[in-house]
């Protein structure tokens, strides 16, 4: 079984119930992660919007920013480099956040192999991550995240 030496987990789950507790927190963060890139998603497609509309006015004109909740007056040409500024950080975080979605994906992925994990699809079928029906090996079966205990 799991010895002292593994490095990759300091702490071995030690029975099915541990091994599914680490692998529904493991599905957690993975979830979260794919729903901070969909918001941070829509923020750049607001940028952009708001790019694309003032973009062709005169860089004079006045326009009207909020600023930690309070609306201030400047004009176009000191408004769209910091939205632009903005749009291109939110880019590079959602670049960041896809890289730790990919990390995870592979440890999760590594888990599943290591522990034999199966997905109980809704009607009762069972499948591993190569959809191979899997005879007298023993594994953790762990229910669908939208499936109730």
């Amino acid at each position: 079984m799991a010895s002292g030496s593994e490095h990759d987990r300091t702490n071995e789950p030690v029975n099915e119930q541990a091994v599914a507790n680490v692998y529904a927190a493991m599905r957690s963060e993975l979830n979260q992660i794919y729903s901070k890139i969909t918001e941070l998603e829509m923020e750049v497609s607001e940028h952009s919007l708001v790019i694309n509309a003032i973009q062709p006015l005169d860089p004079s004109r006045r326009c009207y920013r909020m600023i930690g909740g309070v609306l201030v007056e400047r004009t176009i040409k000191e408004v769209l480099p910091a939205v632009q500024r903005n749009k291109e950080g939110l880019e590079e975080v959602i670049a960041r956040l896809n890289e730790a979605l990919e990390k995870k994906k592979k440890e999760i992925a590594d888990f599943e192999t290591k522990y034999k994990i199966r997905i109980r699809k809704s009607d009762g079928e069972t499948r591993d991550e190569n959809n191979r029906k899997e005879g007298s090996s023993q594994g953790v079966l762990v229910g669908s995240a939208s499936s109730s205990k």
